[in-house]
C-alpha cells in the first residue's frame, strides 16, 4: 500500500537555486505585442467563431511522440493543427499570431505538446503567439499555458468583435488586449494572484527552480480539518485542506494553493515532457523523483521505431531512478487508471494529479483526480507539491433505483447529454450515491468521463461500497487516511439531482460523448459499423468485460453465436486479462474470456493505443466502430474514422445484432440475478 513519502536526496541540494530565469522573464513581459488575428470560424455556424477545438485537433495523436529528450518539440511543431487549418503554420509565419477560436478551447487531453507546439510554431520565426478565446477553456491547457510561458486572453467579447484581418496588440505587463482595427479595448478575464505569479516568473521551470532548495527540506504534513471545519467542506475541499502545503492558506473556489500529491503517474506518452521538466529543475541526479509513477499504455504495441524511441526515455528514466514495479508498469501491464489502483497505490483521501485528462477516474476510489500537463507533473517530482486553483464545487444526488440495462456508461452519457454545450463549467462534482446503486466499475466510468464533462474532477466520498472494493484486493482494511464525508453545510454552486430511473441505454453518436439518445430509438435507425471495441480507461474492468459475456452468453443460447463484424476487447490491465481466463461460476464454468472468443473475440493486450487512433485497430478513413471507449470526437479513433459510445452490454449485443441496439434487441429480457453486477 503507498504513502507519501518525503524526498530521498542523492547529493547535498545548494540553498539558492542555480538559475531563477526571474529577471529575464520581467524584461520579456514589457511591450506591446502586435500582429492579426488568426480566426478559426465554425464551418456550420456561419459568422461564429469554433467552439470546442479540443487538444486532439490541435496536435493529433501521431504528432505527441517524442524521440529523445533533446528533440521532444519536434514533431509538436510540424503537427500543429493539422487536419483542422493544414495551413495554420504558414500563416502564423505571416503575422497571424493571435489565434482566436470560441468557448471551451482546448478541452480534453493532458498533452501539453498543444500549447508547446504552438508556442514554438511562432518562436521558430522570432514571433510570440497570443491566444484569444472565450469562456470555459480546457483548464488542463490553460494551466500548461501558465507554466510554459504561452500568453492566453479569455475575453468573449473580444472573440465576437474580431474579424478576419483585424490587427490586434496585448499588453504582456497589464494583459489589456486592443484590437487597433476597431478600435476596442478588452480586460481580459483575471488570473489569480499565483497564477500571475508563475506567468511573470517566467514560467514553472523558474518557479520550481527558485522552490525546489526549501522543498526538500520541508516533511510532508497530512492534517485533516476538525469537524467544525470540515462542515462546511465539500469532499474534495477537505482533501485539499489536508493536503495544504501552506496550513494557513485559505480553502475556497478561485484560491491557487500549494497541495501534497499523494502520487504522481505519468504515461508513457506524458512522461518525456515530465522527465525533461523535472531534470531542468532539479539538475537531475539531486533527488529521487518524488511520488512519481510511469505506465507503459500509450504508444507501446504499435511497431513503430519512433513510438519505441519514445518509450525508451521512460525506461532509461526508471532504470536510472531505482523505480521497478508497481510504480514502473511495463508494456501489458495495464492502463495506469486501472493498474495503479489494483496496486495500492490509488487509496481513499489522497491527492493525485495524474499526467492524463482520464485521471479524474480515482474520484471512483474517493481520491481527488485530476488531469495535469506535463511540466506540472514534473515540478511535482520535484518538489512533492504542485500548484493548485480550486473550482467551483457542483453536486449531484444520484436518486431511485437502476433500470434494466443500464449501467454507469448510460449514466455519464445521460448527464453529458443533460448538460449540453456548457458542460459541467469547468466545476468541482461530488457525486452522491443516495442508495448505493452504483458498483466500483460504475462509478469507475462516470468520474473517468469527468473529463469528457470537462470538470476539474469527479468524487465519490469514501463509503461502504468504497472499502469493501479494497478488502477485496488482497485485504486491504488499515487505510492511510480517516473516513471522509462531505460536510453537512458544504456549499455547491449548482445543487441536482439526477434520477436513476428515468435513465435508459445510450448510445452516443459522433463527434461528441454528449451527442447521446437513447439506444432502443437508435436501434430503430439500423446503424451498422465495421468493428465493435470493449474495454479502455473507461469499461475495462472485469466487471464490465464479465457484463458483456453475460448478455453473450445468453444470447448463444438463444441460437444468436457469432459476432457480425470485427470483435475486439481490449482488458483494462494485464490483471484483468488474466482474470478472464479463470472459470466464472456466473457463466457456467467458462472463463469470460471463453465466452468472448467463442463470439469471435479476439482478446489484445491492455493498452490505449485504439482508443487514441493508434496501432493496427486504429480506425481507417471510412471505418465505423461501436465502442466502450471515452471520446469520439473528430479523428480521434483514426483519421477518417466514425466512433460511437455506448456500454460493454450494448457493444456486445450490437456486434451479434450487426447493428446497433441494447440487449433487448436480442430479445434478451433483463433479470437482475442473471444480468446485473
Amino acid at each position: 500500500m503507498h504513502v507519501i513519502q518525503p524526498a530521498k536526496t542523492k547529493r547535498a541540494i545548494s540553498s539558492s537555486p542555480s538559475q531563477s530565469g526571474a529577471e529575464k522573464a520581467s524584461a520579456d513581459l514589457k511591450g506591446q505585442l502586435k500582429g492579426k488575428a488568426l480566426i478559426f470560424w465554425d464551418p456550420k455556424r456561419p459568422g461564429q467563431k469554433l467552439d470546442a477545438i479540443d487538444t486532439d485537433q490541435i496536435t493529433p495523436a501521431k504528432d505527441c511522440v517524442s524521440e529523445s529528450l533533446d528533440s521532444l518539440d519536434e514533431k509538436w511543431i510540424v503537427g500543429a493543427f493539422r487536419y483542422l487549418m493544414p495551413d495554420f503554420r504558414k500563416r502564423v509565419h505571416a503575422g497571424e499570431t493571435f489565434v482566436v477560436a470560441g468557448a471551451r478551447f482546448a478541452i480534453g487531453s493532458s498533452r501539453e505538446m498543444s500549447p508547446a507546439g504552438l508556442k514554438a510554431v511562432a518562436e521558430e520565426v522570432g514571433l510570440v503567439m497570443v491566444i484569444v478565446c472565450g469562456d470555459n477553456m480546457g483548464d488542463i491547457f490553460r494551466r500548461n499555458a501558465f507554466n510554459l510561458g504561452l500568453e492566453v486572453v479569455q475575453s468573449p467579447e473580444a472573440v465576437d468583435d474580431v474579424r478576419d484581418g483585424d490587427e490586434l496588440s496585448y499588453d504582456r505587463e497589464t494583459r489589456e488586449l486592443v484590437n487597433i482595427t476597431q478600435d476596442k479595448t478588452y480586460t481580459p478575464l483575471p488570473l489569480t494572484a499565483k497564477e500571475d505569479e508563475i506567468r511573470r516568473s517566467g514560467g514553472i521551470f523558474a518557479v520550481g527552480r527558485r522552490e525546489f532548495p526549501e522543498s526538500v527540506e520541508r516533511q510532508p504534513v497530512i492534517v485533516w480539518p476538525d469537524e467544525e471545519t470540515a462542515r462546511g467542506l465539500t469532499t474534495t475541499e477537505q482533501i485539499v485542506w489536508a493536503h495544504r502545503v501552506d496550513k494557513d492558506a485559505k480553502v475556497e473556489p478561485g484560491a491557487t494553493l500549494r497541495v501534497y500529491a499523494d502520487l504522481l503517474p505519468a504515461s508513457d506518452g506524458t512522461a518525456p515532457f515530465a522527465i525533461h521538466t523535472f531534470n531542468q529543475i532539479t539538475g537531475g541526479d539531486a533527488i529521487y523523483p518524488r511520488q512519481a509513477a510511469v505506465a507503459n499504455d500509450h504508444f507501446v504495441f504499435t511497431g513503430l521505431d519512433a513510438d519505441d524511441k519514445q518509450t525508451s526515455i521512460s525506461r532509461a528514466f526508471a532504470k536510472l531512478q531505482g523505480m521497478k514495479k508497481p510504480y514502473y508498469a511495463t508494456p501489458g501491464d495495464g492502463i495506469f487508471h486501472f493498474y495503479f489502483p489494483e496496486q495500492g497505490l490509488i487509496l481513499p483521501g489522497q491527492f493525485v494529479p495524474g499526467a492524463d485528462s482520464h485521471s479524474r477516474a480515482y474520484g471512483a476510489y474517493g481520491a481527488i483526480g485530476i488531469g495535469v500537463g506535463s511540466t506540472t507533473l514534473g515540478f511535482g517530482w520535484s518538489t512533492g507539491y504542485i500548484y493548485f486553483t480550486l473550482a467551483r464545487a457542483r453536486r449531484i444526488a444520484f436518486k431511485g433505483k437502476l433500470q434494466p440495462w443500464v449501467s454507469g456508461k448510460d449514466i455519464v452519457l445521460a448527464l453529458l447529454a443533460r448538460w449540453g454545450r456548457e458542460q459541467s463549467q469547468g466545476m468541482s462534482v461530488e457525486f452522491v450515491d443516495a442508495n448505493l446503486e452504483l458498483p466500483i466499475a460504475y462509478r469507475n466510468t462516470i468520474c473517468n468521463m469527468m473529463a469528457e464533462a470537462e470538470a476539474q474532477n469527479g468524487i465519490f466520498a469514501p463509503d461502504e461500497l468504497t472499502y469493501a472494493w479494497y478488502r477485496d484486493r488482497g485485504g486491504i482494511n488499515d487505510l492511510p487516511y480517516p473516513p471522509i464525508r462531505p460536510g453537512a453545510d458544504a456549499h455547491y454552486a449548482i445543487d441536482e439531482t439526477l434520477e436513476l430511473s428515468e435513465i435508459v441505454p445510450m448510445i452516443a453518436k459522433p463527434y461528441s460523448p454528449g451527442n447521446a439518445f437513447a439506444a432502443a430509438d437508435v436501434a430503430g435507425e439500423r446503424l451498422t459499423f465495421d468493428k465493435a471495441y470493449i474495454g479502455s480507461c473507461t469499461n475495462g474492468s472485469y466487471q464490465d468485460l464479465l457484463q458483456a459475456a453475460l448478455v453473450l452468453s445468453v444470447a448463444r443460447r438463444n441460437g444468436r453465436e457469432r459476432a457480425a463484424c470485427d470483435f475486439i476487447i481490449f482488458p483494462g490491465s494485464g490483471g484483468v486479462k488474466q482474470q478472464i481466463e479463470r472459470p466464472e461460476t456466473r457463466l457456467g464454468g467458462e472463463s469470460v474470456a471463453d465466452v468472448l472468443r467463442a463470439a469471435g473475440g479476439q482478446i489484445r493486450e491492455s493498452w490505449c493505443g485504439p482508443c487514441f487512433g493508434q496501432g493496427q485497430d486504429a480506425l481507417k478513413e471510412g471505418e465505423t466502430a461501436i465502442t466502450t471507449f471515452n471520446r469520439n470526437w473528430q479523428n480521434r479513433m483514426g483519421v477518417g474514422g466514425l466512433g460511437y459510445l455506448a456500454s460493454p452490454a450494448i457493444v456486445a449485443a450490437s456486434a451479434l445484432l450487426g447493428y446497433m441496439g441494447p440487449p433487448s434487441e436480442l430479445g434478451l429480457t433483463w433479470s437482475p440475478e442473471e444480468f446485473g453486477l
